[in-house]
């Protein structure tokens, strides 16, 4: 009796534990749904600190919610609007799911029992704009202010507590703009984009939107997707939305802003990354480079043997150029503008192209010639103009493209030297001449 009455009591403690196990599970929690076993249900709650992460959604900004894989953040714009919000409404009840509507002040001032409803439901409230304008990407920031504004005032004047009221805006047509968004956070305001839509406002069937809506989830995995409830073909395709979410594993999260009394979920940077890095994964670009700030421009000087550590008696070990450099001052003088200048029509200037090589070699070697030849008393002046006169007639040809004739004496004409051997004129020793043939061949 005892050894049966103690197996008893094991597995009753082991049925304790799988009970208290399987009701704090997610997927128990998401089926607890009175009179709807099947239902999707919302699996968790997150809570968010609108000044830690204030802009969020793919579509426009880096950040997104730090969702799990196959969790989905419903949204939905534009509303109240009786004939269509109520019958969301109710198939939201239907499967326990909770959303997050972001609410026009008109339509809260034509309709703030539909607001109250929303919160008596437990869903999540934030604003749109008074009027639903789509110019806030452009329109002055006054004019934007009073937009926002009025959108918060009537949408909590219809709130039996205003405290319920989210700080959360989506611009509307998602038309961002800086200056609006930097007003937004100022005043502790999350701004929410979208992970992706579904075209709910276009004139589509309800069909495609139910498809557009599965399909760009499916690509991204998890995400906010963004709806509007005012819209026949959304009422339409929701059901069907909400049938694939369960059949494909989707998960609903519940997303609600931190109080005094609530504080933020524990998440870390990388988690508010649609698609975080891994090392297994390479990245695509590069970091940009950022534009540095100088508080001064001043330059640093050069610097000295101190700098390197340079002690009094290993200087004569430094090599002579380096002990040089060191006498140099930080700054040097700017050069004359003269320093660089080139005389026209100079040697220099000449050797800058092939055929002006050739001509100033031709010069150099009309200027060497007098030079080889001084001294010798049995050279006559019209036999120095005769070795002289070709080179600059044919300089002369090259310039007017006529064949300069011969003006050398007949006499001239034959050399009288004997084979093999060198001319007088020759220079024995190498001369700027030779240097100068080198360099035009």
């Amino acid at each position: 009796m005892i050894g049966s009455s103690v197996v008893v009591r094991t597995r009753s403690w082991i049925v304790l534990c799988l009970g208290l196990l399987v009701v704090g599970s997610p997927a128990a929690l998401a089926a607890d749904c009175p009179g709807h076993p099947d239902a999707l249900g919302t699996s968790r709650t997150l809570v968010v600190d609108p000044r830690e992460h204030p802009r969020i959604g793919t579509m426009q900004y880096r950040e997104t919610l730090p969702l799990k894989d196959h969790e989905v953040v419903l949204t939905f714009d534009d509303g109240p609007l009786p004939k269509y919000s109520n019958q969301i409404l109710k198939m939201l009840d239907d499967e326990c799911i909770k959303a997050t509507f972001f609410i026009i002040g008109g339509q809260a001032k034509a309709n703030p029992e539909g607001v109250r409803k929303l919160v008596a439901a437990g869903h999540t409230v934030g604003t749109h704009s008074m009027n639903h304008p789509l110019t806030f990407d452009r329109m002055p920031i006054e004019k934007a202010e009073a937009e926002i504004n009025g959108g918060i005032q009537w949408t909590s004047a219809a709130m039996t507590d205003p405290s319920k009221l989210a700080p959360f805006f989506r611009i509307p047509g998602l038309m961002r703009a800086e200056g609006v968004e930097n007003l937004l956070i100022s005043r502790g305001i999350q701004v929410w984009s979208a992970d992706f839509p579904a075209d709910d406002w276009r004139h589509v069937s309800s069909d495609r939107v139910y498809q557009l809506a599965i399909q760009r989830l499916e690509a991204k995995g998890k995400g906010i997707l963004l709806l509007h409830d005012i819209q026949a073909r959304t009422v339409a395709a929701l059901p069907k939305i909400i049938r694939d979410l369960k059949a494909r594993g989707y998960r609903i999260v519940h997303v609600v802003p931190a109080t005094a009394d609530r504080p933020a979920t524990p998440t870390t940077p990388v988690e508010w990354l649609l698609h975080p890095p891994t090392e297994t994964v390479p990245i695509a670009r590069w970091p940009s480079v950022p534009s540095f700030v100088f508080a001064q421009t001043e330059a640093l000087p050069a610097p000295s043997l101190a700098d390197l550590n340079a002690q009094t008696e290993h200087q004569p070990l430094l090599p002579r150029k380096t002990i040089a450099l060191a006498n140099v001052a930080a700054t040097l003088p700017v050069p004359d503008r003269d320093l660089f200048a080139i005389p026209e029509g100079s040697v220099e200037v000449l050797l800058s192209t092939t055929l002006s090589r050739r001509a100033a070699t031709r010069l150099a070697m009309a200027a060497e010639t007098p030079r080889a030849t001084r001294g010798k008393a049995g050279k006559s002046r019209g036999h120095r103009t005769a070795h002289a006169a070709p080179a600059g007639a044919k300089h002369t040809a090259q310039a007017t493209g006529t064949a300069p004739k011969s003006i050398v004496p007949k006499s001239n004409a034959k050399s009288t030297a004997p084979k093999g051997a060198a001319p007088k004129s020759a220079v024995t020793h190498p001369t700027r001449v030779a240097s100068l043939k080198k360099r035009a061949q």
